[in-house]
């Protein structure tokens, strides 16, 4: 009789081909959540889509993923504007000629650290409803021409989406205020989509270590001020949320949609106890 593999060996044949034939677009794909997930989807056969405005990221994202080209195309992509989105939408089936999944996960972010509760300026405001929340919105509309038999979307959203964290009017706000505009697009995209067979999911992360994340924390003392924060004592990582992600995406979800995961640590639905209760 043939030597089996280790038990972990059969789980990642199985993962391995859990996309193939696949493809899945990703917005904001060339780091942090994105990018972690592009890996994820490669790793399990799909051919992935890396849109992103800024193209030195996707371009070498793409490289490392896939050195052949073969399977993974990067097109520079910002999401606010329209005209971007219809050529992203056009390279895409020019290249796979279809789609079974989108992650609508680009965003911006940025904090002020003199005054938290600086004014937002007219132009602030459309910069992030035109990231965050319009971009969500077309890159959803103009991509679904690409689903032919059904298919799944998750859009990115935030921990700030639910939970208040004292930056009231600042950027901080904008930031969560346009992601709580997304968490509730998924839902109302579950229910309108519902009959062509496709699925709209979100999920709300809490702190991650990205690029995004230390650029607005960016000393250890800010980061551990942010774990302390966590129940589960310490920051999320890319590859956690991409996990979500790739199961929301794949048909171990089929019966999922319409519905938010936090992927948070514990961070919206506890309070750690500080100091710890000794039991």
């Amino acid at each position: 009789m043939p030597e089996m593999p280790p038990m972990g060996a059969a789980v990642n044949l199985g993962r391995m081909a859990e996309f193939d034939g696949k493809t899945v677009l990703i917005t904001g794909g060339g780091s942090g959540i994105g990018l972690a997930t592009a890996r994820q989807l490669v790793d399990a056969g799909a051919n992935v889509v890396l849109a992103g405005r800024r193209v030195e990221k996707i371009d070498a994202a793409a490289k490392e993923l896939d050195p052949t080209g073969d399977r993974v195309l990067a097109v520079g992509t910002d999401v606010s504007r329209e005209d971007e989105l219809d050529e992203l939408a056009t390279r895409v089936r020019g290249r796979f000629g279809r789609l079974d999944g989108v992650f609508a996960n680009a965003g911006m972010a940025s904090y002020n650290p003199i005054s938290p509760r600086a004014d937002v300026s007219d132009a602030e405001f459309d910069r992030y409803v035109g990231v965050n929340f319009k971009g969500a919105f077309f890159a959803i509309q103009k991509t679904l021409p690409l689903f032919d038999k059904g298919g799944s979307v998750v859009l990115n959203s935030t921990c700030l989406a639910h939970r208040g964290m004292g930056l009231t009017m600042g950027l901080a706000t904008m930031y969560g205020s346009t992601k709580a505009a997304v968490t509730s697009l998924a839902r109302l995209l579950a229910s309108d989509l519902a009959s062509q067979g496709v699925r709209v999911n979100s999920v709300s992360p809490g702190f991650i270590r990205t690029e995004m994340f230390d650029e607005l924390a960016p000393t250890d003392e800010a980061r551990d001020v942010c774990s302390q924060l966590v129940p589960a004592g310490r920051l999320g990582t890319p590859e956690e949320v991409a996990e979500a992600v790739t199961f929301l995406l794949s048909d171990r979800a089929r019966y999922i949609t319409g519905q938010d995961l936090g992927v948070d640590g514990g961070l919206v639905a506890s309070q750690p106890m500080n100091p710890p209760v000794q039991m």
